[in-house]
């Protein structure tokens, strides 16, 4: 990287700020750079100074001495400056490996190829313009703020005759990448916008689109896959020189852009990610946007594997952690995730909350509408003191209905040869199972299962068994002679196959059958209705007072 023309002292007392160096002074500093980009980009030396130049100059006059970041990729002064001019190299070199106009004829590809050539390098060029806008806050000698909305830096220091300037990092600032459209004036002229729209209509919009991270189009902008592949080797690059003078930089933190603009591009133009349709991973409700976990995490993984993109993380929990901490997603109470219920489904579905709806849908037309209800899933609130302890003074309280019992307690002492001939249907009464109010609650119901099962069908199991507890719904389970019935259909609504589940349940020994070589499976009424299930065997599950069922048979 070129010596930037500052002398800075290692360990200086105070801020010596950035010295008011003109446009010359700049570019001066990055000739081998500009060179490279002449060389690539193949016309002469009034058609380079024209087309190119000129916009280099008016991007230089724009970002100065501006380092990139505070402490990561190209945080050296000048690192604005160098990433925008290395990112628009590496994507006007990329160009040469595609054909932007292949449908039309080759009179119109000989006029539109060079104007999309053009646009790429823009893109590249103002890839991180918003951070003009949304990451520093630059002030004179006597604390002005620069207005970067209005005139570029250079414009601002020579209005102010001021010989330094000073930089302040934004507090906890976000990639609001769209606030480069603000700033592009100052680099791109009207004239320039006004030739590459010449004779089309997508140039532009599919450069605007790549500047502030918004698609406007379904099909694919091949501008913007090349300035972000681009992008990404040039910081991949940056911090693997870097690491050995400056310590460990911080890794990662450059690939929420990424994963946010993998989503935005599966919002809009992949048909499994529209809002609110069956199995969508995309469900809009009047308590926000939420996105099928881990699900989309896979779709996104997959995009961007597509685009040669060095250094996405594989995991979802990694993909969750970084788009957490940049604002992205919302967390919910205690747990990174949220359970929602979306109209038409019977099971609860995992899922990440978007901070903002807009961060998806902003690029979608027509707009997506949420649904009347809301989404988050809430289980219904266990009973209160006062209820339980009315109900607990009644002589002779109402049973619970077979699909809702909690557990097996047995009858006061019956003969110990009379236990193992207990009818499955039989109901526990509501005053066998509560206590006085002085009394803990009974212990909440849970798989403890042996480490070696699958754990697909653990999960399954297990969140069919916690429906035994107060407060999660509707029990999904009951409770029979034997041990605990789960009926078939449940492991079916959580995606798994009742055959694994039955074979990995009877490799881990989980399974009651019906005598010694007797059927893995029996039917049994279950809400009213003749349902075939499997019967798990009670030591399995942590709650249950194992004296009310008969001892489960010997595995065969």
């Amino acid at each position: 990287m070129a010596v930037t023309p500052t002398s800075v002292s290692s360990y200086p007392a105070s801020d010596p700020g950035f010295a008011a160096l003109s446009v010359d002074e700049l570019l001066a500093c990055e000739a081998d750079l500009i060179a490279r980009i002449k060389l690539c980009y193949g016309t002469d030396r009034e058609c380079f100074e024209r087309d190119v130049l000129s916009l280099v100059r008016r991007y230089a006059a724009c970002v100065h001495l501006l380092p990139a970041t505070a402490d990561n990729y190209f945080s050296k002064p000048g690192g604005l400056l160098r990433l925008g001019l290395e990112t628009a190299f590496f994507s006007l070199q990329g160009t040469d490996a595609h054909i932007f106009s292949g449908r039309m004829s080759i009179s119109a590809r000989r006029q539109l190829e060079p104007r999309w050539r053009h646009a790429t390098f823009i893109a590249g060029l103002c890839c991180e313009l918003h951070r003009l806008l949304s990451h520093v806050i630059v002030t004179d000698t006597v604390g002005e703020v620069w207005p970067a909305f209005l005139l570029p830096l250079v414009d601002w220091l020579a209005a102010r005759g001021a010989e330094r300037y000073f930089l302040r990092w934004r507090p906890q600032a976000v990639e609001a990448r769209g606030l480069s459209l603000f700033a592009l004036p100052h680099v791109v002229p009207p004239a320039v916008i006004a030739d590459l729209s010449e004779g089309n209509t997508v140039i532009v919009p599919h450069l605007l689109a790549s500047i502030s991270g918004i698609p406007s189009y379904r099909e694919h902008n091949i501008l913007d896959e090349l300035v972000r592949r681009s992008l990404a080797l040039v910081i991949d690059r940056n911090l693997a020189a870097s690491a050995d003078r400056y310590g460990s930089p911080q890794y990662g933190s450059h690939l929420e852009r990424y994963l946010v603009d993998a989503l935005r591009r599966l919002a809009s133009a992949n048909s499994a990610w529209v809002p609110n349709r069956e199995k969508s991973r995309l469900w809009f409700g009047q308590d926000g946007l939420f996105l099928i976990w881990p699900g989309a995490a896979e779709d996104v993984q997959k995009l961007l594997e597509a685009d040669q993109l060095a250094g996405i993380p594989k995991a979802p929990e990694t993909m969750l952690e970084l788009l957490l901490a940049a604002g992205v997603f919302e967390a919910a109470t205690g747990r990174s995730t949220w359970q929602i219920q979306p109209p038409g489904t019977k099971a609860t579905l995992e899922a990440v909350k978007l901070s903002a709806p807009g961060i998806l849908l902003a690029g979608i037309d027509p707009a997506p509408v949420a649904l009347p209800e809301t989404l988050e899933f809430k289980p219904q609130p266990a009973p209160d003191a006062n209820a339980l302890q009315t109900l607990t003074s009644e002589p002779a309280p109402s049973p619970i209905s077979s699909g809702t019992q909690l557990s097996l307690i047995p009858p006061p002492e019956p003969p110990s040869h009379n236990k193992a001939r207990m009818a499955p249907s039989e109901e526990i009464s509501l005053s066998q199972t509560l206590e006085p109010m002085s009394a803990p609650l009974p212990a909440s119901f849970a798989l403890h299962a042996p480490l070696r099962l699958n754990p697909v069908v653990r999960d399954a199991l297990s969140n069919a068994v916690c429906t035994l507890n107060n407060g999660q719904g509707p029990a999904t389970v009951s409770t029979v002679a034997q041990g605990v019935f789960v009926p078939l259909e449940e492991f079916v609504r959580r995606g798994v196959q009742p055959s694994l589940a039955i074979r990995t349940l009877a490799e881990t020994n989980m399974l009651v059958k019906q005598g010694r070589n007797g059927p893995p499976t029996l039917s049994r009424e279950f809400n009213g209705i003749v349902t075939i299930g499997i019967v798990l065997d009670p030591r399995y599950v942590s709650g249950l007072d194992l004296t009310g069922f008969a001892a489960p048979a010997e595995a065969s």
